[in-house]
């Protein structure tokens, strides 16, 4: 009797053991979903119904100073390879036959964990794909030529109708006529229902993406929605929120599913937004979707379960969606993952895993964006910011400079006026790591100097500039020579801050500070 209660107790601590050592991980992505509607964050002027979501803050972290890249597509191809979009060439959402798409030689999350444990941990993308074209249909399997086991999900970056839409199931496309967002949590349970092993679930839902909806009455709580066209058009806004709220209910339907397969305390869940809100509905007047201003690219970022030390956290680190990509190798104990990495396909992600642990507050000194179109458009551009300082850097030559702690909402361009001396540095600061990440040296060139090594130093005020300018620099008596793109003469003399340019054609010229060594600095007309 004795031996047989030892089984048992042997058995029962084995058994324990097993499933808690035992690690899975869910990502769950929300389509254009930025930070403004979310009522665990502050500065909101209107809030959704997301209690489900809110589960997930007494056992996480939450960051506050998280970015994505401006677009669905960029995004999701940083996450799944830890690379930047300059790297991966995905610079906008896929989708036309000019658009540039992932790779299927890219080094994936899939791939390093079947690497890490071949057959050992079963890996699913469910949902959104929006990674590359959907023609030729041959294309469809590309989800599980990237390293998963399986794949279910609408492959382009939009449903048409969350009512009727097509859905590629591991290269095989049908016509799905369920509710999209509920299909795509039906889908998510039953694949987790038939796991025996430890398991990653990419889950990417549409929602709450145009277009935009009436739900199913049971989903949401707005009863006085009517669903027709007209109503929609004119007022957008609630259709959102109630796109919203019908996606918090069905991520709650996965959670019940996880509590009753027992595979909840031994989950670790991520939850993000892969962009700012659509500009239809976003609150604010600065950027949203598509925009590297902080409405695009603030995204709510949770990352919650088992692995977390001191859990009911929140956390102002410089986190980016590329660094899932390492934080989620991590999360199932792969800490050598960089073994794999090939010398030519240099990666940009960090691990979360020591904030997580509660061994530091910090992962990175600056975050950085870009979003780029072929042909380029107005708005593309790159971005990078410190913990108070950030700093854009648009195609077609022009900057904005702000301090995000005394200045949120980007409405104060610094580089409009006199930098102090602590605004010089942090953009001195910005400007010479974003030059050293893409290795293209001209991010410093519109407000500083060319030539670093004289002990004279010279700079533009305000760049853009209107009408006139004035150049700071520790020296007497400057003359002055201006060009523009083509070489031709606009000024030559001295006394530059007396000279009207009022008249001059809006665009890029080149001041000329001669002297012993001659300094170039690039000025904006606007």
């Amino acid at each position: 009797m004795i031996f047989k209660k030892i089984l048992i107790l042997v058995l029962f601590s084995v058994t324990s053991y097993l499933v808690s050592a035992q690690r899975n991980v869910i990502l769950i992505i929300a389509d254009d979903l930025g930070k403004d509607y979310c009522g665990f964050y502050e500065n909101h002027l209107d809030t959704i119904g997301m209690p489900n979501i809110r589960r997930l803050l007494s056992s996480g972290v939450r960051f506050n100073k998280a970015w994505s890249n401006p677009l669905c597509s960029p995004t999701r191809a940083g996450i799944l390879t830890g690379r930047y979009s300059f790297r991966t060439g995905v610079g906008n959402a896929v989708g036309g036959a000019t658009s540039a798409v992932l790779d299927t030689a890219e080094m994936t999350i899939p791939i390093l964990l079947n690497k890490f444990k071949p057959n050992g941990i079963a890996k699913a993308n469910i949902g959104k794909w929006h990674l590359q074209l959907p023609t030729p249909t041959s294309n469809y399997i590309f989800p599980n030529k990237m390293g998963y086991d399986h794949y279910e999900g609408n492959f382009t970056g939009v449903v048409k109708s969350y009512y009727s839409w097509t859905k590629v199931t591991n290269g095989v496309a049908t016509n799905n006529t369920n509710y999209a967002t509920t299909e795509t949590a039906d889908n998510a349970v039953r694949w987790i229902k038939a796991q025996n092993k430890p398991f990653f679930l990419w889950l990417a839902f549409n929602a709450p993406h145009v277009p935009f909806h009436l739900p199913p009455k049971s989903l949401h709580s707005d009863t006085t929605l009517t669903g027709l066209d007209a109503d929609i058009t004119a007022n957008p806004k609630p259709y959102f929120k109630a796109a919203m709220e019908a996606l918090d209910h069905e991520i709650g339907r996965v959670f019940d599913s996880l509590k009753r397969l027992n595979k909840w305390d031994s989950t670790d869940i991520i939850f993000i937004g892969d962009n700012g809100d659509d500009p239809q509905v976003a609150q604010n007047t600065g950027g949203a979707k598509g925009s590297v201003y902080q409405e695009g690219v603030s995204v709510p970022f949770i990352i919650s379960g088992p692995s977390l030390i001191a859990p009911g956290r929140t956390n102002d680190a410089l986190v980016n969606t590329h660094d899932l990509f390492a934080t989620i190798l991590e999360l199932f104990g792969y800490s050598s993952w960089q073994s794999q990495i090939p010398g030519n396909k240099p990666l940009d992600s960090k691990s979360i895993l020591p904030i997580l642990k509660n061994k530091t507050s910090d992962i990175r000194p600056w975050v950085f964006t870009e979003v780029f179109k072929i042909p380029t458009v107005a708005g593309d551009g790159k971005a990078m910011r410190n913990k108070d300082y950030k700093l854009i850097d648009f195609d077609n030559g022009t900057q904005k400079f702000f301090n995000l702690t005394k200045d949120p909402t980007e409405n104060n361009d610094l580089l409009s006026g006199t930098l102090s001396s602590t605004d010089q540095t942090n953009y001195n600061y910005l400007c010479g790591e974003m030059t050293t990440l893409v290795g293209i040296n001209r991010f410093c060139s519109t407000f500083g100097v060319s030539n670093l090594n004289s002990r004279s130093m010279f700079y533009v005020i305000p760049n853009p500039f209107a009408n006139y300018i004035k150049v700071i620099s520790n020296q007497m008596n400057q003359e002055y020579r201006m060009i523009n793109c083509y070489g031709q003469l606009i000024f030559k003399g001295y006394k530059i801050e007396n000279q009207d340019f009022s008249n001059l054609t809006k665009g890029i010229y080149y001041l000329e500070i001669l002297g012993e060594a001659n300094h170039f600095i690039k000025v904006i007309k606007e």
